[in-house]
């Protein structure tokens, strides 16, 4: 594949596991010469209290390729919370960016010239589960982010299916809030 990628995005949200499981990444992926390095690059170094960058990493020492910056969605102000994002999350994460590589949907000899920043989210509710079931944990997150990159990288969904379904879907949120439940 020579044609550059400059910027795609996707999501993924999936669920189905124990209460505070559920895995919600929304990325970028681009060229490192390009816009997205750029944003890499600059998030990296620029560091914020309660909302650390840091490389996905299979273990300590070994960064996945494509280089995959992980940031918080949320404030993270509690260790129990940091070492299962910056562990478990943060493993299942570069697992799932390497599955992505061979699932074809990132080319293999594109893997050392893109950039991918993930928004993580992680149910703060983690840290008052003395259960937590850190594969289910792991397993959930690596699903939704190999389901984020396929999506960045195949326009999923498309213009044509949004349009065509744009009156037959209503936020979840929205729904409970029209439903006076939240």
């Amino acid at each position: 594949m020579n044609a550059k990628i400059i910027m795609r995005t996707g999501e993924a949200l999936v669920a189905g596991g124990p209460l505070g499981t559920a895995a919600e990444p929304e990325i970028v992926i681009g060229e490192l010469d390009g816009p997205v390095g750029v944003a890499l690059a600059t998030l990296m170094g620029n560091q914020a209290q309660g909302h650390s960058k840091v490389f996905a990493i299979l273990n300590t020492g070994i960064q996945v390729r494509p280089a995959t910056l992980m940031v918080s969605k949320v404030t993270v102000n509690n260790s129990r919370y940091t070492n299962i994002l910056m562990g478990t999350v943060q493993a299942a994460i570069a697992n799932g960016v390497l599955d992505a590589v061979r699932a074809g949907d990132i080319p293999k000899e594109k893997a050392h010239d893109l950039g991918i920043i993930c928004s993580v989210w992680l149910n703060p509710s983690v840290i008052k589960d003395d259960n937590l079931d850190h594969r289910i944990l792991f397993d959930i997150h690596r699903k939704a982010m190999a389901e984020a990159i396929h999506k960045a990288m195949t326009y999923t969904p498309d213009i044509d299916w949004l349009l065509d379904n744009q009156n037959k879907i209503i936020h979840k949120y929205f729904q409970m809030g029209l439903d006076g439940k939240i």
